[in-house]
């Protein structure tokens, strides 16, 4: 299976249950067509760069997923035709982000 990193943004008027559950919709239909979502990295609400769709700013999400390119195929379609999504971005990686994991190992680390 391959392996790509997804960024989402969503509207800024959505609510974090309401992002949540849009990621977990994605997330299912990853599912449905043989893949997995590894890793859901949620970044909150963050400002944009420039307007985009007349919004200032939008709900950041990246997902790490390992899954066949026709799951990739219909995620992107349904994120094309969903109205909350302001824009999006999948890439295909030999390997998911070490930053990532770096990040997670130190956080580890100050939690104990």
């Amino acid at each position: 299976m391959n392996k790509y990193e997804s960024v989402l943004i969503a509207r800024q008027d959505l609510g974090a249950s309401q992002v949540s559950n849009l990621v977990s919709d994605m997330s299912k239909v990853i599912a449905d067509q043989g893949g997995e979502v590894v890793r859901v990295d949620n970044w909150g609400l963050k400002n944009l760069a420039y307007r985009i769709k007349k919004n200032r700013k939008g709900y950041y999400v990246l997902l790490n997923i390992a899954a066949p390119a026709t799951a990739i195929a219909e995620y992107e379609r349904l994120l094309r035709v969903n109205e909350d999504v302001i824009r999006y971005m999948t890439v295909r990686v030999d390997d998911f982000s070490a930053e990532v994991a770096n990040a997670d190992s130190s956080e580890v680390a100050v939690e104990e």
